[in-house]
């Protein structure tokens, strides 16, 4: 069970998450996210020493482990690569739709605010994206293609969808990201077909 410090420091990264999504990292504030977490006014700093850098860490470390799980599901329950793909493209559109068009994602947020000012802000966005296009190529690859090319494939899936959400916040519609699901799923159908593997 965790203990209730463990507890404040998750919810604290929750709450920042939430906060970058709906307001930017530059937007949020210590204290919006001490009052959005209900901690007690000490904790960022009992926690996180290192104030509101440490604290997007933290959150864009939770967002890359929410949509590797996201993915890692899509993988089990689906029966192919590219339904994979589509169930966890589906998902996403699902989320954001859900909150009305106000949560996006994170870690490009990040990444586009802060990413040429904070070298550590950066590595933990580029750590993200790795942890999203890492298990997508070994997907890719347990369908019959190759590692070179399953890791350009997987890349290219990741930038789609990147861009599907910023294009379905924009457009307050889901079809931007449905439209990608479409597309990724056919590319790769496609590329399973070409080399013999597993559809």
């Amino acid at each position: 069970m965790a203990s209730k410090g463990n507890l404040t420091k998750a919810r604290l990264a929750e709450s920042m998450l939430e906060l970058i999504q709906t307001n930017g990292y530059s937007g949020t504030g210590l204290n919006a996210v001490i009052e959005h977490a209900a901690a007690p006014k000490g904790s960022i700093y009992f926690h996180f020493p290192d104030g509101k850098e440490g604290l997007g860490v933290a959150a864009v470390e939770l967002a890359a482990k929410q949509f590797e799980t996201l993915i890692t599901e899509a993988a089990v329950s689906a029966g192919s690569a590219a339904g994979a793909a589509r169930a966890a493209i589906e998902a996403l559109a699902s989320l954001v739709s859900g909150s009305n068009f106000r949560l996006g994602c994170p870690v490009s947020v990040v990444t586009l605010e802060m990413g040429a000012e904070n070298e550590r802000l950066r590595g933990a966005c580029a750590a993200a994206f790795e942890s999203w296009i890492a298990p997508t190529s070994a997907l890719l690859e347990a369908n019959g293609i190759d590692a070179a090319e399953a890791r350009s494939l997987a890349t290219v899936v990741v930038s789609m969808i990147e861009g599907a959400v910023i294009l379905s916040r924009a457009m307050q519609s889901t079809q931007p990201l449905l439209s990608a699901a479409d597309v990724v799923a056919e590319l790769i159908d496609q590329r399973c077909k070409a080399t013999g593997g597993a559809r």
